[in-house]
């Protein structure tokens, strides 16, 4: 798959196996319907013959349907926008989620995040480099907004720092 994607348009859509999938690994277990389309920006050929790669997510997407017959899966996809949402409310759940995360650094550690960033930058940066579950990562694709993704951010976080107060995994790291 890599092989071919480093040949072509240099593009792999990844989306999460749903629960229970180790029963049918090997076959096509399902997955979730919204993943994300990523980019190759470096690759590394291995002497095993497998890969690895740093991708680049590019563009959110629903699968439409799967291609049978292929030596990895194929789908159809539907590309999906990330429009902003309500702009108040963005900005509001915006300044929640930086003081959330000041409320989380450990110690002296200081939360630095440049104030410029678009809201879609800032939002989706924070999720892809968050240390998050695979689960709590695509219930932050599934969101249809951005303000709604910002939203559920802070909800994840908040989930982690009382969590944390309880003595929990509540980590960050």
């Amino acid at each position: 798959m890599v092989a071919d994607a480093l040949k072509t348009h240099q593009t792999i859509g990844m989306t999460l196996l749903q629960p229970g999938f180790e029963a049918d690994y090997e076959g096509r277990p399902p997955v979730y319907a919204i993943g994300c389309a990523g980019t190759i920006e470096r690759s590394q050929f291995l002497d095993d013959g497998r890969y690895n790669i740093l991708l680049r997510g590019s563009r959110r997407f629903r699968v439409v349907s799967e291609q049978l017959g292929e030596p990895y899966r194929l789908a159809a996809v539907e590309a999906l926008a990330d429009p902003p949402g309500d702009p108040d409310e963005l900005e509001a759940r915006r300044r929640e989620v930086v003081a959330a995360l000041g409320r989380a650094t450990d110690g002296p550690a200081a939360v630095v995040l440049q104030g410029e960033l678009p809201a879609e930058l800032f939002v989706n940066a924070l999720c892809q480099s968050l240390d998050l579950s695979p689960v709590e990562k695509q219930s932050l694709l599934d969101c249809g907004t951005i303000a709604a993704r910002c939203a559920r951010l802070l909800e994840i976080l908040e989930f982690l720092l009382l969590e944390r107060a309880q003595g929990g995994r509540g980590s960050l790291h």
